[in-house]
This record gives structure tokens, C-alpha cells and sequence, in this order.
């Protein structure tokens, strides 16, 4: 029984394969994909089609699984004057068990348990636990479907595909091999960058690498593909929200040299990759964005007393310039911060999220709060002058137990909607935009300073 059971799978799986429709291929064929980082992909598949004079099927098969069947557009190249598109199809019922059983249903299937039992007869119901039969001689059998080892199915049902395919009905004045390109949007494809810094023992300086991820879970695999990457927010009009698949599969592709050549393009920024890449279905596959370089960078301590209470807040700040060792739009994405120990081990240090950022502008890198400085802030008077007129004062107090001197940066949030003047302060401070001040106060170590100022509101 065994051996018929063996022989019987053989020729179901001889009849799913020489059933799935193929497309005409050829050597002759390219693929390019653009990926934006807003789960979307344009690909653009160039290949080898056999045309037929009159009317004829035209099957593509190996498109992305989470295709966009209304953005397809099918160009054959050279000779479109000459080929009318009568109807495009995009067929996407594929092969699985639960299709297979839904397709046999009033129909004779045969079923082998584990204990090496046959049942044959017509499969009147199914759910996750039992089918239903009902045999030759008109009984009806139950079978759990825990006990099921193998099911046999005569022939792949009609309708069932084993890949989604784009189906063309085309009315062609030519006939013979012809290329063709078919381009579709996708999603379930994604790219980001990432960065990893390392700091230097004083943290004035940062080694940056830049690197992009691209995750792709389309359905699809892109053979050596020309792969541009858009960073920009592109609009979209959203109607359904596909959930993505985790990806099993991960590539790394290093390179000491540039792999991307940047420009801009209409009002984003366009990163294309020097070389072909074959980007597989689910795999996230990283290629370095620009190679190493040396930053100069700023230690930011900050302290906004209305939100973090007691803690201070450290940053790295640099700017992205050519005469800071950078100067290339960088888009966004996370960055990893590193530090060496006296043994030379690096350790985490933090992270943080950046965004689109142009040339010579700053980025700043939220790390974490600092350890041994603190904060304290207090309302200590509060006075009504008049009918639209009050006072406010304030008490922050900042102590530095740092081995090192340091520089705090004040941060106080006014009220909004009113005119405020600083009546008194005994600290210069700055003014950052309309309800918002700065004040810049240098600790030395184990020093403790005192900040008093107060405001007056008109409303």
C-alpha cells in the first residue's frame, strides 16, 4: 500500500507542476526595482514574450504576491502601436490544501490514515477537525483529521494556480519573440537606513557608518535587479492595510567604497546602487550606504525641569556638512552609538531614531539621561497684578558630580497665547522661539548652581 500511496503522490505532484501556467521567458530579460520607505516597491520587469497574430493569452508569471493588480501597466517595447490590449487578468487563487478541499467538495477524493486505513468516497463537508464521506455503498464516514496521514486528489482542481500570474488578452498584429515590460507597484517591500557610531575616548569625535536595510516580503524574489531607493514622503491614498509576513531570510553586503550614487529627484532624494542585486523573497539584505567616516561631534547635556523632573537628558549633536566629514542627505532612520573601554571593547552606548536629514544641517542623537547630573525645579511665587496680568518665578537648581566640569542647557516652556517679559534672571538667557527660553550654565565638578528668574505674563 505504501509504495501505491508513494506513486499516487508522484503523479499529484507531476500534475501540480505541469498544470501552473508559465510565462515565455528568455535569457533576454532585465528587472529594475525602485523601493520607497513607506512598505511599497516599483518594479519593472523587462522579458521575452511570444506574441501570436489575432487574438492570444499572454500568461507573466513570478509577479510579486501582494501586487497592485490596478497599477499594472504592460508595454511591449518597439511595437506597441501594433498590440491592442483587449483585457488584463490577475490570477491569484493558489494552490493549498484548504483550496484543494474546498474545490473537492461533492467530489471523490481517497484518504490513508496513519494506521495505514483507506477510505474512499465523496467528500460531502470538512472543517479543522473532521471530513466527511460518503462511501461507494452510500454510508457516511467521519474522519478526524488528526488521524489523516495522506489525502489523494485525481487531478489539480480548475481555477487553482501555483503562482500568481498577470493574464493578458491581447489583439497583435506581430507575431514571434518580442520584449515586453510590465511594471506593477507592490507592497510588502521596504527599505531604512541604519547608522552605527562610535565615539571617541573624549566624545568630540564620531566614527560613522551608514547602511541600508531592505526587507523584502513580497512575494517575489528580483533577480540581479537594478534597485533604487527613494527617500522622501511620498502621498498615497491608503484603502487597505496589508499585514506584512516576518522575514526568514538575512544578507549582508559589505563594501570599503561608495555603493549608492545619490541625487536629487523631483522634491526627495534618489539612492541608486552601482551594481546588480538579487533581493530574495523573505530576506532582509543590508549594503553599506557610504563607508566609514570621522565626525566631529558636540556632548549636549539639557534639563527641561516641566518633563523630565530630575533627570538630564545626553545628546551628541553634529552636522551634516562636507567639512564635518559627511555632506550626503542622510534619510532616516535609526542610529547605534558606541564607546571603547580602557580594554578596548566597545559597549552600547545608546540610540536613537533621525530623520530626513538635507547637507549642512544638524542632527542631534538622544542617548539617554545622564547619571551624575541632576535637576531640580519649583514654582516659588506666584502673583496677580492685575485683571490680565500675573507673575511667576522659578527655582532650578543643577548639581554636577561628574569627575569633569559640564555644561547644562536650561530648557523652560512659557505659557503660549499670552506677551511674557523676563523681569529678573540671574543667568543671560536665549530666546529659541515664541514661548520658548534657553539658558546655558557651566558646572564645575561637584559644584552645585542655582537659577532664579522670574516672568511676567499679559493676557
Amino acid at each position: 500500500m505504501r509504495k501505491n500511496v508513494v506513486l499516487r503522490l508522484a503523479v499529484f505532484v507531476f500534475l501540480l507542476i505541469s498544470c501552473a501556467p508559465r510565462s515565455v521567458q528568455s535569457a533576454e530579460s532585465s528587472v529594475a526595482v525602485t523601493i520607497y520607505n513607506q512598505d511599497l516597491g516599483l518594479v519593472k520587469d523587462v522579458r521575452e514574450l511570444e506574441f501570436q497574430k489575432g487574438k492570444s493569452v499572454i500568461r507573466f508569471t513570478d509577479v510579486a504576491a501582494q501586487i497592485d493588480p490596478t497599477s499594472v501597466h504592460f508595454k511591449p517595447i518597439g511595437v506597441a502601436d501594433k498590440v491592442a490590449i483587449l483585457e488584463q487578468n490577475y490570477q491569484y487563487d493558489l494552490v493549498s490544501s484548504t483550496k484543494i478541499l474546498q474545490k473537492y467538495v461533492d467530489k471523490e477524493i481517497e484518504l490513508f490514515t496513519k494506521q495505514d486505513k483507506a477510505y474512499k468516497g465523496v467528500l460531502l463537508s470538512y472543517s479543522n477537525e473532521n471530513l466527511t464521506l460518503k462511501e461507494p455503498e452510500g454510508a457516511i464516514r467521519i474522519v478526524r483529521l488528526e488521524e489523516v496521514r495522506d489525502m489523494y486528489f485525481p487531478s489539480l482542481p480548475e481555477g487553482l494556480i501555483t503562482k500568481p500570474t498577470l493574464v493578458w488578452l491581447l489583439d497583435s498584429q506581430i507575431s514571434g519573440k518580442r520584449k515586453a515590460e510590465v511594471s506593477y507597484l507592490t507592497s510588502g517591500i521596504n527599505w531604512h537606513a541604519e547608522y552605527v557610531a562610535v565615539v571617541d575616548q573624549f566624545d568630540r569625535n564620531l566614527e560613522l557608518a551608514g547602511w541600508v536595510s531592505i526587507d523584502n516580503h513580497s512575494g517575489a524574489t528580483y533577480e540581479e535587479a537594478k534597485v533604487k531607493l527613494i527617500a522622501g514622503e511620498v502621498h498615497r491614498v491608503r484603502e487597505k492595510i496589508v499585514p506584512p509576513r516576518l522575514a526568514k531570510g538575512y544578507a549582508l553586503d559589505v563594501a570599503g567604497a561608495p555603493q549608492f550614487e545619490e541625487k536629487p529627484f523631483f522634491e526627495y532624494h534618489l539612492y541608486t546602487l552601482l551594481r546588480p542585486s538579487t533581493i530574495k523573497d523573505n530576506e532582509i539584505k543590508q549594503v553599506s550606504l557610504f563607508p566609514t567616516t570621522n565626525v566631529v561631534v558636540k556632548k549636549i547635556f539639557t534639563y527641561d525641569g516641566a518633563t523630565e523632573e530630575k533627570r538630564v537628558k545626553v545628546e551628541l549633536e553634529f552636522k551634516n556638512s562636507s567639512a564635518a566629514g559627511l555632506g550626503m542627505p542622510l534619510p532616516k532612520g535609526k542610529i547605534r552609538v558606541y564607546k571603547a573601554d580602557v580594554d578596548k571593547s566597545l559597549e552600547f552606548v545608546g540610540e536613537d531614531l533621525i530623520d530626513h536629514t538635507p547637507k549642512d544641517e544638524k542632527v542631534r542623537v538622544f542617548l539617554g539621561h545622564a547619571f551624575d547630573l541632576v535637576g531640580e525645579r519649583k514654582r516659588t511665587d506666584f502673583r496677580e497684578i492685575g485683571k490680565d496680568i500675573t507673575e511667576e518665578s522659578y527655582e532650578i537648581k543643577l548639581r554636577n558630580h561628574k569627575e569633569e566640569a559640564a555644561e547644562v542647557v536650561v530648557v523652560e516652556h512659557l505659557y503660549p497665547y499670552t506677551e511674557w517679559k523676563i523681569l529678573e534672571s540671574n543667568f543671560e538667557y536665549e530666546k529659541k522661539d515664541a514661548n520658548t527660553i534657553e539658558f546655558k550654565i557651566s558646572l564645575e565638578k561637584d559644584e552645585e548652581k542655582i537659577l532664579n528668574y522670574t516672568v511676567r505674563y499679559i493676557r
